[in-house]
């Protein structure tokens, strides 16, 4: 899947460098161009993507402060200038744009929202949000942030890809060493996933392509991208059981958001050398999905690449069931005193709730 990269704030800017950087190390060509935007010109100066500063009349380059009221209006207000920094840069080979924002900040959460809302009004692509959700210990503010921002954009964006902080943090770790463990792991998956079917070495028995990604994700809402690999053998029979054990572990316990196993749909990629890359297991793999998932519209696919692993991909779509949303959102709400208290028969109907303030 071809598309163009947008980071809004901090974590997002960050973010989008290495998943531009990983492509290009990688060779894929999925990213066709990335973008920098936030309101601190400090966080833009030692990105390697072109940047815009924006709110330069309201907060003189020094940020928002964790106000993602004062982000979103800054966003509404500067929208035509980021716009401009997109002209020659989405073209007609992009099939999608991501938004790329960490959703407990200010300029990140604030302005995810409105910038995919004007982006779905100009371009005929669709438009995700790759959204990172606050670790537990970041606070009560940033719980807020996520909470109010995570309601608005999934209402706004086509499917939000969504990354737990939680999910890849390590004891021990300092908390800018997680966060760089954190983008090289997503920047890992989430490049794999947009480079299959557009790099390949080899070809494969059932390559996936683009549309297969869009499809998986056109109910919309959330969605959650697990990950695992192991060591391949030369023959592809051999291979059987390292398909299905690495796909269970994307699922079960290789997720960008933990427990998000019941989903609308899903795709199965499996990631290798094309001559090791068994047939009968891929098939295995999709149908244990099937049953794991509950959902009936499960693909599954090939990713030629040279690579001495195999490695299973599972882009799960529509996952706002998952225990770890619904969890999320209630410690959002316990952060502003608006505790829910009744359980939901819907769960996608969390996001037209008035539990949390809409920033739009």
């Amino acid at each position: 899947m071809k598309t163009v990269l947008i980071g809004v704030g901090q974590a997002g800017g960050k973010l989008a460098s290495a998943l531009q950087s990983f492509d290009r190390q990688m060779g894929f060509g999925a990213v066709l161009d990335a973008v920098a935007v936030n309101t601190a010109k400090a966080d833009l100066q030692s990105l390697p993507v072109e940047t815009v500063l924006i709110g330069q009349d309201r907060v003189n380059g020094h940020g928002v402060g964790g106000d993602n009221e004062l982000g979103a209006a800054v966003m509404e207000s500067d929208q035509t200038e980021v716009m401009s920094a997109l002209d020659g840069r989405v073209t007609a080979e992009a099939e999608s744009i991501f938004v790329v924002a960490g959703l407990g900040g200010g300029s990140g959460s604030g302005g995810a929202p409105v910038l995919a809302k004007a982006l779905t009004r100009v371009y005929d692509v669709p438009v995700y949000v790759l959204g990172i959700l606050p670790g537990e210990d970041e606070g009560a503010l940033y719980q807020v942030n996520a909470g109010r921002s995570l309601k608005t954009v999934a209402r706004e964006a086509d499917a939000v890809l969504l990354v737990d902080n939680d999910a890849f943090r390590s004891a021990g770790e300092s908390m800018s060493e997680g966060y760089d463990a954190i983008n090289d792991a997503i920047a890992r998956r989430v490049g794999l996933l947009l480079a299959a079917g557009e790099a390949t070495e080899g070809v494969g028995e059932s390559v996936v392509d683009t549309s297969e990604v869009i499809n998986t994700l056109r109910s919309g809402g959330i969605a959650a991208l697990g990950y695992a690999s192991a060591e391949a053998s030369p023959n592809a029979e051999d291979n059987i059981n390292a398909v299905m054990s690495t796909t269970r572990r994307a699922v079960l316990t290789g997720t960008s958001l933990p427990d998000a196993s019941d989903a609308d749909s899903a795709l199965v990629v499996i990631a290798g050398e094309p001559d090791t890359i068994p047939r009968k297991g891929v098939e295995r793999a999709r149908r244990w999905v099937e049953d794991e998932t509950g959902s009936m519209q499960v693909r599954g696919g090939d990713f030629p690449l040279e690579s001495g692993r195999l490695a299973s991909l599972v882009l799960l779509g529509g996952v706002e069931r998952s225990e770890r949303v619904e969890s999320f959102m209630e410690r959002a709400r316990e952060a502003v005193d608006k505790a829910e208290t009744e359980p939901r028969e819907d769960p996608k109907e969390m996001w037209h709730s008035d539990d949390l303030d809409d920033l739009l």
